[in-house]
């Protein structure tokens, strides 16, 4: 059984209010789970201790059972000290430019950029601005 930390919807509509469950990977969003071990409201302040509420021990807990935190909820972990830092991807992979677009770009930017040894050249040959005002 693959095991999800993440987070259910709740509340009403326009103000969402999230609990952090350890349930099957297959089971629905809001659906069946295995134990509630947090809570989350957005529309608290960021600073607001109640904002996010987890259960660090029964976190870890279930993780060394094989359990995978959802990106939100391993950011939460992350800030209070009981996981690594999740990664973040600056563009997603399925947005990203296939392998012959790179190609095309790298080629047409390789063929913008002058030849370094060029424009060394080309300021050595010119006069110094004092020179040609005087």
């Amino acid at each position: 059984m693959a095991l999800k930390i993440r987070l259910s919807r709740g509340g009403a509509r326009n103000r969402p209010f999230f609990s952090i469950v350890v349930a099957d990977g297959r089971s629905p969003r809001d659906g069946r789970f295995i134990e509630k071990i947090g809570t989350y409201n957005p529309f608290l302040p960021q600073d607001n201790p109640r904002r996010v509420t987890l259960d660090v021990e029964r976190a870890r807990h279930w993780i060394s059972k094989g359990a995978q935190p959802s990106g939100r909820v391993q950011l939460f972990l992350y800030r209070l000290g009981a996981g690594p830092r999740p990664e973040i991807r600056e563009t997603p992979r399925k947005s990203a430019p296939k392998a012959k677009a790179q190609e095309r770009l790298k080629a047409a930017a390789e063929a913008a950029a002058p030849p370094a040894g060029k424009a060394e050249e080309k300021t050595a040959d010119a006069p110094a601005p004092e020179a040609a005002q005087a």
